[in-house]
């Protein structure tokens, strides 16, 4: 499996694909080296970022100020900063998964 989160000093550096203008919001799986996530929000005036954040921040349990986005903040492809939680959590609270628990790729 690719590495699309690890932790650092500064927190959980996580590797994003967003694919805007969606009917939903919601996290599909891995996307290459990234997690993809449907925002329903438009890429304008920053409403597709705001709703990645708060969409992650529910998803996790965090608060949106823990989270923020390192590059990328114009593009599909993000790398984002996310502290208060450790990779493999993060990972977890965010990937699909059957009703096995198994996740889904």
């Amino acid at each position: 499996m690719p590495v699309i989160a690890r932790d650092s000093e500064r927190g959980v550096l996580l590797t994003v694909h967003v694919q805007p203008n969606a009917s939903r919001t919601e996290c599909v799986g891995i996307h290459g080296d990234a997690i993809k996530i449907r925002v329903a929000a438009r890429p304008i005036q920053g409403a597709a970022n705001e709703e990645l954040i708060r969409f992650i921040a529910d998803r996790c349990s965090l608060a949106r100020t823990q989270i923020q986005i390192h590059g990328g903040a114009e593009t599909r492809r993000k790398r984002l900063c996310v502290q208060g939680v450790t990779a493999e959590v993060l990972v977890a609270r965010l990937l699909p998964h059957d009703s096995k628990g198994t996740v889904k790729k």
